[in-house]
């Protein structure tokens, strides 16, 4: 466990503790211990160098009123995103825009972390000014996708799994050294699929092997078990997968020794199908993803970084706000991708003389959103934009 200090106060990391390749990066003394039984009955004790750093990584990133950018988009990705607003897929292009998110004046005050693909983790501004060092100047943690991504699970019901295990302990190593301090894994549910147990348990196994060697290696694990919208399911169809995903991943975490102090979950808020004809309102979405959360979440987890899955900037920011209403055990936030960057993205439509006014849509929406996490988000003056809804059936990274 950590000391009784880190547990009850919400440290900021300082920029030093960034240097790459210093000794200092590691806390002091290990204060995390795991018991792993060996076969003759008596304990292993197994000692996280990275304890007291991955407490405190993740207390920084789960802070009162902030939240995490997404902009983790693989360049396949990220060059449907250009292709929207009619750029090429090149390098130039992906840097000019991840220069124009990164540079937002003021943006710390309601981003605590970025998730970054990895040539972005490597890559430079437009004014050769290294990525990383740009967002630990705005106290913004660098974060880094590590997943290989989904492919087909054979024996499955056309369902997936994601691929990236092998070599995630050497790989984890360099993004730590390079500055990353928390990595993001993503694995997706499908309910009109099954979802089948064989499924379910691959996704939660996965998610909990990429958990145990990312916190070995100094990376707070963002947990993202993903439920897709896909369907004309109800919102209690969705509660129920939830519950039996949730039991998983939670189970097989614990089988590997991870500790839920230094990790930080991304899923899906509980809301019904996407083709579902009953819509449900950010009450009911409330209502149940909180009695999800109660009913499976540790409260030693820091934070709930939800994903906005397809919903509307607005209606991501609404559902937010509905669970922040009352007090919780944890940090109740935001990791958004498009529901931050949509209008960001089509204000600046690739011109340069467009780049402040995208700017400022990118930082309407982070406000947007960091009064959400307080409970204090209102929806006036919201653009016609910012209202459309953005889902794509069977959206993949």
């Amino acid at each position: 466990m950590a000391s009784a200090s880190l547990l009850k106060s919400s440290p900021v990391i300082d920029k030093s503790d960034f240097v790459k390749g210093q000794t200092s990066l590691r806390f002091g003394p290990a204060s995390s211990v795991r018991c792993i039984p060996n076969v003759s009955g008596s304990s292993l004790v197994v000692k996280s160098s990275y304890a007291d750093e991955l407490v405190k990584t993740a207390k920084t990133i789960a802070s009162p009123g902030r939240g995490i950018l997404a902009m983790d988009e693989s360049n396949a990705t990220c060059g449907k995103r250009l292709a929207s607003i009619g750029l090429e897929n090149t390098e130039a292009n992906r840097q000019a825009y991840r220069t124009l998110l990164v540079t937002v004046p003021g943006l710390g005050e309601h981003i605590s972390g970025a998730i970054l693909f990895e040539e972005t983790l490597y890559q430079s501004t437009v004014d050769g000014r290294k990525i990383v060092d740009v967002l630990i100047e705005q106290n913004i943690v660098p974060g880094i996708k590590v997943d290989k991504g989904l492919v087909p699970l054979t024996g499955s019901n056309n369902e997936s799994w994601c691929q990236g295990l092998d070599g995630l302990a050497s790989r984890s190593a360099a993004y730590y050294q390079q500055g990353a301090r928390f990595a993001k894994w993503r694995t997706v549910v499908s309910i009109p699929n099954g979802p089948s147990a064989l499924a379910m348990k691959e996704a939660a196994w996965g998610l909990a092997r990429y958990a145990a060697i990312s916190q070995d290696n100094g990376l707070v694990p963002i947990v993202e078990p993903e439920i897709l919208l896909d369907g004309e399911h109800g919102i209690e169809r969705t509660f129920e997968v939830a519950q039996k995903v949730w039991a998983e991943v939670f189970f097989y975490m614990a089988e590997n020794n991870v500790m839920f102090e230094g990790i930080l979950l991304k899923p899906s808020m509980v809301t019904p199908g996407a083709e579902c004809k009953d819509k449900a309102t950010p009450q009911q979405v409330a209502d149940y993803t909180l009695k999800l959360l109660h009913r499976r979440i540790p409260p030693a987890v820091p934070g709930i970084m939800f994903l906005s899955g397809g919903q509307s900037e607005v209606e991501a920011t609404l559902n937010l706000n509905a669970m922040n209403q009352g007090p919780n055990p944890w940090h109740v936030s935001f990791s958004y991708a498009r529901a931050l960057q949509n209008t960001c993205l089509k204000t600046w439509g690739g011109r340069p003389e467009n780049v402040k006014a995208a700017q400022e849509a990118l930082l309407i929406r982070a406000k947007a959103n960091s009064l959400a996490q307080l409970g204090k988000y209102t929806g006036e003056g919201e653009s016609e934009e910012a209202k459309k809804g953005m889902f794509v059936k069977g959206y993949v990274y």
